[in-house]
């Protein structure tokens, strides 16, 4: 799935590791990325929230998708620090699941995201 996702590739994403519900991946925080506060704009850690939830949850094999996410934003990030994110399934039942991702610099946590998927292919 990475190889196609050019919205991720082109966010400068990087999938670090993936398995059945669960995937890690990193982005590092360029001059574009940053909103008149100086500070990263929310809409990119989302991004890299989402993907990682994307990798996440398609690891079962099925076209999934999105049915809905939050994220609450708990510190802010600056340009040239480098986020992971970590996306863990907490339930999977019939064509839903629910996915926690936390957003890092180093030791310190940026957010956290909660993902709902929906299976839209043929389950296997």
């Amino acid at each position: 799935m990475y190889a196609a996702d050019n919205a991720s590739r082109n966010a400068g994403i990087r999938l670090v590791e993936a398995g059945i519900g669960h995937a890690t991946a990193t982005m590092a925080i360029t001059a574009d990325m940053v909103n008149g506060h100086g500070i990263v704009h929310g809409g990119h850690v989302f991004l890299l929230a989402d993907s990682t939830f994307a990798f996440a949850c398609n690891s079962h094999g099925p076209v999934t998708v999105a049915a809905g996410a939050d994220i609450s934003f708990v510190a802010p990030a600056k340009e040239g620090e480098e986020l992971t994110a970590v996306a863990t399934e907490r339930a999977r039942y019939g064509r839903s699941g629910i996915y926690d991702v936390s957003v890092h610099s180093g030791d310190r946590l940026i957010a956290e995201f909660r993902g709902r998927s929906r299976v839209i292919g043929e389950q296997q």
